[in-house]
C-alpha cells in the first residue's frame, strides 16, 4: 500500500532484530489485523491467493516480540525481534 518503505536488520549474537517502516494508509485496527483471516485486500486481490490475513498472525506466533504502531495515512512501523535459541528476555 505504502508508496516507499525501509527494512533495518540488526543481527547480534543474542538477537535478531528486524524494523520495517512504511508511509502507507496504516493500519485501522491493529487488534483485528493480528486475527487470523482478517484483511482489507479487495476480492479480486483474495481470488489470485494475496490478501489472505496470516501475515501478521504468522508473525506473531514466531516472533520473540512484536510491536506494532500505525498512524492513519502516515504508515506503519513494526518491530519484530527473534531471540538466539536458548536466549530468552
Amino acid at each position: 500500500y505504502g508508496g516507499k518503505g525501509e527494512i533495518v536488520l540488526t543481527v547480534d549474537p543474542d538477537e535478531i532484530i528486524l524494523q520495517i517502516n512504511d508511509d502507507g494508509p496504516g493500519i485501522e485496527d491493529i487488534e483485528a489485523a493480528l486475527q487470523e483471516g482478517f484483511s482489507t485486500a479487495p476480492a479480486e486481490y483474495r481470488e489470485m491467493g494475496f490478501g489472505a490475513g496470516m501475515g501478521l498472525p504468522n508473525i506473531k506466533r514466531n516472533a520473540d516480540f512484536l510491536d506494532i504502531l500505525s498512524n492513519h495515512n502516515v504508515g506503519t512501523q513494526l518491530k519484530i525481534v527473534f531471540h538466539s535459541k536458548g536466549k530468552q528476555q
